[in-house]
């Protein structure tokens, strides 16, 4: 079962456990902590007020069922969960296993006049699943239950999954028939394939794979008002396309429940690799043209010098990183220097052809390459961040991240500006924040850039609580600045929604309203998410 304070697993073992050094690090970089003390499940539970919906057959109204859906992933759910102050509740969590039960579920919703919040795998950063507080009843609907692979046409390589689908669950099913999705986002473990679609989610190598726009062909959606079959089509001139329509709505428009997705006859090899620059400007040229030069990698990651840094002195074993620290400057790439992560993935003569490209490109701006062996080191721990948390909360220390997108001729500006406004931000009341930037997805036009930051959580809930919103505001309002996109990969959800604006526009906000109105006049469906 999921833990009910924190990610991933009540079984698992997981957790990113500091070692010393690398608390002394943080020690010495924003000073010393202690962590913040925890509420129980049972004082938790004590706190769960009693349900506004009548018993029925549909749902669930046990306390631990609504506790378990009552908040996600981001920060300030963390501080909710581990306070036992969770604030809101949905007063009911349903489990359908089919789309006529969600149908049912819909239809009991909009005669009694129930807020509905889609639930996947609860993984949301930015609050999309947290119930307002109001008047009217909450009901979850937890699609979970609906995770098998319904279909698969080989000839157009198209698969039908239930929208409850988790990362492995996808996988395993694939797999088993000689496919791979290959969607792979940071959250792959818990979150799903409906949630994927919903929040427009990227996977860490959509280099190869494609964006979730490019994979999600078609599927079914239950509205308050019907369903809508979505039909799979290679292209289409047929006026705007409803699909995309759909993308991106994180529920504000109807519940997801079948997925149609294009898929790819699994790689015969896959290997990654890391390559270190003498420093960022150079690397970041670098990068651009290996990817605007159309090298089929399959993930490229550039980390700046600072989280290279960091990373190395999070590593663990200090005499290897001091021995490949003096190798690095001795080929050129010491202080300053920036490490490159990508990966090469198909058949065995592609692979050979773009690993040869990558590196001949790379050695062209000085690039010394390492091999494999930090790059299965990434591969081994590429779903372990969001377990770097516990870690850090276990010292005292609290982490987040802010992430964008823009065009390549504002990515040094963009990622500068955004990473020294978050480590700012907390100036003014003494506090150090160590922040740190990497480009995690790269097109021709432009790149993404995820700024991850630590802070001490300070004497109490709200005071953690208050540094986190300060330093939240100081990112999105830099993002802002640099006419970047407010998410890139996580969504608008409640903690964005301010900031949509500022890229829709006045009149591409009103074409969103009128859009969610025709399909939730009453505004039942996740209200208070996406817009402002």
């Amino acid at each position: 079962m999921k833990r009910w304070n924190g990610w991933g697993d009540d079984q698992n073992d997981l957790d990113f456990k500091l070692s010393a050094p690398a608390r002394d690090f943080l020690v010495q970089t924003i000073g010393k902590s202690a962590p913040l003390p925890e509420a129980t499940l049972a004082q938790a539970l004590a706190r769960v007020p009693d349900s506004r919906l009548p018993a029925h057959e549909l749902f669930s109204r046990d306390a631990e069922d609504r506790l378990r859906h009552a908040r996600g992933q981001s920060l300030p759910d963390w501080l909710a969960m581990r306070s036992g102050e969770f604030g809101s509740f949905p007063d009911a969590v349903a489990f359908p296993r089919s789309s006529e039960e969600v149908q049912a579920l819909l239809l009991y919703a909009r005669e009694h006049r129930i807020d509905v919040i889609p639930y996947g795998g609860g993984t949301s950063v930015v609050g999309h699943i947290n119930p307002e507080s109001g008047s009217r009843p909450v009901l979850t609907i937890d699609m979970t239950g609906m995770n098998t692979l319904l279909s698969l046409d080989r000839e157009s390589q198209v698969a039908t999954f239930g929208a409850g689908a988790t990362g492995p669950q996808v996988e395993a099913a694939l797999a088993a028939h000689g496919y791979t999705l290959g969607h792979y986002p940071q959250s792959w473990e818990l979150s799903t394939i409906g949630g994927w679609v919903a929040s427009r989610s990227s996977g860490q190598q959509s280099l190869r794979y494609g964006r979730i726009e490019q994979m999600f062909a078609g599927g079914r959606i239950e509205t308050l008002r019907g369903t809508l079959d979505i039909p799979t089509l290679p292209a289409s001139a047929a006026g705007p396309d409803i699909r995309e329509m759909f993308m991106g709505t994180e529920g504000r428009m109807g519940i997801i429940t079948e997925v149609k997705v294009r898929v790819t006859p699994l790689f015969e090899r896959e290997s990654f690799h890391v390559v270190f620059f003498p420093s960022w400007e150079i690397a970041i040229k670098a990068v651009r043209e290996i990817v605007q030069g159309r090298v089929q990698l399959s993930m490229m990651r550039l980390s700046n010098a600072v989280e290279t840094y960091t990373q190395l002195k999070l590593a663990g074993s200090e005499t290897a990183i001091a021995l490949l620290e003096r190798y690095l400057a001795m080929r050129g790439a010491g202080a300053g220097k920036t490490m490159f992560t990508f990966g090469v993935t198909g058949s065995r003569a592609q692979c050979k052809s773009a690993l040869q490209l990558a590196l001949r490109m790379s050695r062209k701006y000085g690039g010394v390459s390492t091999g494999t062996l930090l790059g299965k080191k990434w591969e081994h721990g590429r779903f372990r961040s969001p377990y770097l948390r516990h870690g850090l909360w276990d010292s005292g220390f609290a982490v987040d991240t802010m992430e964008t997108a823009v065009d390549w001729a504002r990515v040094p500006e963009a990622a500068a500006g955004i990473e020294s406004a978050i480590a700012g931000a907390l100036a003014e009341l003494g506090e150090s924040v160590h922040a740190f930037t990497h480009l995690s997805h790269m097109y021709g036009q432009g790149s993404s850039i995820y700024t991850t930051y630590i802070f001490r959580c300070g004497s109490s809930y709200q005071e953690a609580l208050s540094r986190w919103e300060r330093l939240k505001a100081a990112g999105a309002e830099a993002i802002v600045r640099y006419g970047g996109t407010i998410s890139h990969q996580h969504g608008v959800g409640k903690d964005h929604a301010k900031y949509l604006p500022a890229e829709k526009g006045e009149l591409g906000i009103a074409a969103i309203q009128g859009l969610v109105a025709v399909f939730d006049p009453q505004q039942q469906m996740n209200p208070g998410k996406l817009l402002p």
